[in-house]
């Protein structure tokens, strides 16, 4: 799959902790708890080493930020849930901020929704699939850090993930941003629903 030829003209739209722009192109949202690798997963999908923030303190975006790839797609970076050091305040705003986003973006084509793959289903996770199928938002699920777990346990864990978190094994995307495991998978659908290739 030649995804990287839309990589090529990425524009970083900007960070919007309130009223975002008009959108002009259909947005794929990623979404995950603090720390999943939400950032190091968008540059990889972006084919760049720093279009997005990366950072080991948990809950560092704490706003929209908007990425436009080529003609095709927005990418939308979305606040962190579950734990961050961040007042209890901020926490909620960034909550209420998620919400407002995932259930009135009208742009809003696909959400990808980020486990971290070495743990079992987390109840933040389940309770964010939850609201997305109520509101019927489609989404994936990519399990990242997957090098992280030895390939011999690789097909339980996803087996136990997939039975936590209420969904088929086959929907979840094992993904990489080091050893660039699971782009052309995540492309393909991300392309397949915003109706380009």
């Amino acid at each position: 799959m030649d995804w990287k030829r839309h990589t090529s003209d990425v524009q970083f739209l900007g960070t919007f902790p309130g009223r975002l722009p008009d959108a002009e192109l259909p947005e794929v949202a990623f979404v995950g708890r603090s720390n999943v690798g939400k950032s190091s997963a968008i540059n990889a999908l972006l084919n760049r080493k720093k279009a997005a923030r990366v950072s080991g303190t948990p809950g560092r975006t704490q706003a929209v930020n908007l990425f436009r790839v080529s003609s095709v797609l927005c990418l939308a970076d979305l606040p962190g849930y579950g734990f961050a050091k961040a007042p209890e305040g901020a926490r909620r705003a960034w909550g209420r901020l998620v919400r407002r986003y995932l259930l009135n973006r009208e742009a809003l084509a696909l959400v990808v929704c980020l486990v971290d793959a070495r743990h079992a289903a987390q109840k933040v996770d389940i309770e964010m699939l939850d609201l997305l199928t109520e509101a019927e938002v489609p989404f994936i699920v990519v399990a990242t850090k997957i090098d992280r777990v030895k390939r011999s346990k690789r097909a339980a864990h996803f087996k136990a993930l997939a039975q936590g978190l209420r969904i088929s094994p086959s929907q979840i995307i094992p993904f990489s941003s080091t050893e660039k495991v699971g782009q052309d998978a995540v492309w393909g659908v991300m392309l397949d629903v915003v109706g380009s290739n």
